[in-house]
């Protein structure tokens, strides 16, 4: 008797070892991909399950299926989709105490949307992958599509990227951030100067970005498809050229964002990895992204 209780105590002791102390997890992907797919986010679903003791994972899906949700990628306007997001995200009782962020591409841009936008429930911790903070100005090998209608979108862009109807109907149009235009990038984005605090300083967002524990940028450094890289950690092109990069700390963003307080505090990281646009291996992102996530 007195064994069976010991080894019945022993698995209950084992069983409150394995439970997770970490909070809730919620991924974004970025253009071209999906949200559960084992060669898309699932695989990254499983990977941090596996590695936080099977913390809550919440992998996005924008639309009621896999198509919807590729298609979101490029055809439905970042403010519906952050709506969606947060709708969703305020439904799910799992995510009441708070929870962790990471964001793939333009899903880290999303997320910070979200994190200024919608403070329940609690965003703790934000980890941008390869994000666009600044936008971009180039389309070079951007994944999941063809070459032919990669250049197609470039030359769109640079042409119409300003024009409402682009705006509108194509994702990328609105984090395109062209520094030779930079006046009318400010008046016309839809989206991206909107977050930014570029068109008005929303105070709201400054202070629900302070809310965040931590703000954990990662740049790659060989990146391809991000144009400039620099982006990833805000910085981008001086106005009125394309060639000098201008770091966060010179940029107005930093204190109209409120970063500059996070900085302060020790809460804005910067990470970099070698290779191109989300071109990690596992054992990089169990070293240097699972001990960034909070915990209970």
């Amino acid at each position: 008797m007195y064994l069976v209780k010991s080894l019945i105590i022993l698995l209950f002791s084992n069983s409150i070892l394995a439970v997770s102390n970490t909070l809730p997890v919620v991924l974004w992907h970025g253009m071209g991909d999906t949200c559960c797919l084992p060669v898309s986010l699932g695989a990254i679903k499983k990977l941090i399950e596996a590695e936080t003791n099977g913390t809550y994972v919440r992998s996005l899906k924008i639309g009621g299926n896999i198509a919807l949700d590729y298609e979101s990628g490029f055809f439905i306007h970042p403010d519906d989709q952050v709506r969606y997001v947060c709708e969703q995200l305020a439904r799910d009782t799992r995510l009441t105490n708070g929870y962790n962020a990471i964001g793939f591409s333009q899903g880290g841009q999303f997320l910070r949307a979200v994190a200024q936008r919608c403070s329940t429930p609690p965003m703790k911790t934000l980890i941008t992958l390869g994000g666009q903070h600044q936008g971009v100005f180039g389309l070079p090998k951007c994944p999941s599509l063809t070459s032919t209608t990669c250049e197609h979108l470039r030359k769109l862009l640079r042409r119409a990227a300003y024009k409402e109807w682009m705006q509108r109907d194509l994702v990328q149009a609105t984090y395109w951030h062209d520094p030779l235009q930079e006046e009318e990038y400010r008046q016309k984005s839809s989206f991206l100067s909107n977050i930014n605090n570029e068109v008005f300083i929303n105070q709201t967002y400054i202070d629900n970005l302070n809310k965040l524990e931590k703000f954990v940028m990662v740049m790659f450094l060989n990146d391809t498809i991000v144009q400039p890289k620099e982006s990833q950690w805000f910085g981008f092109y001086s106005p009125g050229q394309d060639t000098i990069i201008r770091p966060l700390n010179e940029s107005p963003v930093f204190e109209d964002l409120g970063l500059n307080q996070l900085d302060r505090d020790g809460r804005l990281i910067y990470l970099s990895v070698e290779g191109d646009h989300l071109q990690m291996t596992s054992k990089w992102f169990i070293e240097n992204i699972i001990p960034q996530l909070s915990t209970n």
